[in-house]
């Protein structure tokens, strides 16, 4: 039985346009996919088809600032605010009033704060590769307080220009090496892992990441990543480039103003995450999982899928697809 076809089309949404991967029949429940840094709706591909053949209509944005989607020129133009207004615009051109939002990496900052500022449009949440964090200050301060003279990527990304000009040189070389670094295999020895994220090394983002081998690349369900995903990848930030990109995380401080007196019990909907036990970020934040457990009122568990890194769906798919579809079918 073939998968069912994944159709492209633009949505004029929230004041930007939005180029989207759809498939499914409108009027089915509906699942909105939010991607992460650095990435696309093509990061969803192993996803999309198989919720729209288990039942569901899946929408998967280029989010502003990536791809051929609209580049607000305004740094603020990435606040959270605006982040959620795109994902509900989509709703709402949908002709729904609800759906399930799934975000991975910052596409999961944003549901998971979504979830807080419109609970009555969220149907489920469920977040990969970054747990729900209720910050107790504005995070760059935080960060600076913790990293001080040490380089730490988010701190250089708040500066206009220096980040943008780095990753923007060679597209196809920084999604190579980003994509390489943060996953499964990218550690040096996968079988004893830091209980830490180690210092960071250099002035710059690239420098912190390892050499990258001849695609494709394997993770642990196979290949993960071929020259054509690459190429695609290439061409979408070719297109963009990486102000919008690293402009969300220049909103940090201001997105934290909006939502701090927003706390966790307002994230009553049924609640997930899924993550990657080689995943960078379970260094950052190593007691995310438990967290959640204790915080949000109605989270239905965790899936850590063993040898995923960061990009989980993309690297161990069988497996987050099938962690994924097990969830929404408790709905």
């Amino acid at each position: 039985m073939s998968s069912p076809a994944i159709r492209t089309r633009r949505a004029k949404v929230n004041n930007v346009e939005l180029d989207l991967l759809e498939c499914g029949d409108p009027g089915q429940p509906l699942v909105i996919l939010s991607h992460g840094f650095p990435e696309a709706a093509h990061s969803w591909r192993h996803q999309i088809p198989v919720l729209a053949a288990a039942g569901y209509h899946v929408i998967a944005p280029d989010q502003r600032g990536y791809g051929r989607s609209s580049r607000p020129s305004s740094v603020s133009d990435y606040g959270i605010t605006h982040l959620c207004g795109d994902l509900l615009g989509l709703v709402d051109e949908a002709g729904e009033e609800q759906a399930v939002f799934v975000g991975h990496d910052w596409g999961a900052l944003i549901v998971w704060e979504l979830s807080k500022l419109y609970p009555e449009r969220v149907k489920a949440v469920v977040g990969v590769s970054v747990p729900f964090v209720a910050w107790p200050a504005p995070p760059t301060q935080l960060m600076q307080a913790l990293y001080g003279d040490r380089f730490f990527y988010i701190l250089y990304f708040q500066n206009v220009g220096p980040a943008e000009a780095e990753l923007g040189h060679d597209p196809r070389n920084t999604m190579a090496k980003v994509l390489w670094g943060a996953s499964g295999r990218g550690w040096p020895d996968p079988e004893n892992l830091p209980t830490e994220l180690p210092p960071m090394q250099g002035t710059g983002f690239l420098t912190q990441m390892p050499a990258t081998p001849a695609l494709p690349y394997q993770g642990p369900e196979g290949v993960w990543l071929t020259e054509a995903d690459l190429d695609r990848y290439a061409d979408l930030f070719g297109a963009s480039g990486f102000f919008g990109p690293v402009s969300y995380y220049r909103n940090l401080d201001a997105n934290y103003e909006i939502v701090k007196d927003l706390g966790p019990e307002l994230v009553t909907m049924p609640s997930y995450f899924i993550g990657g036990t080689l995943d960078p970020v379970n260094m950052m934040d190593p007691g995310g999982p438990e967290r959640m457990r204790s915080v949000l009122p109605n989270f239905r568990g965790s899936t850590m899928i063993e040898g995923a890194g960061h990009w989980t769906q993309q690297e161990a798919p069988k497996a987050f697809n099938e962690a994924l579809l097990g969830f929404l079918r408790t709905l």
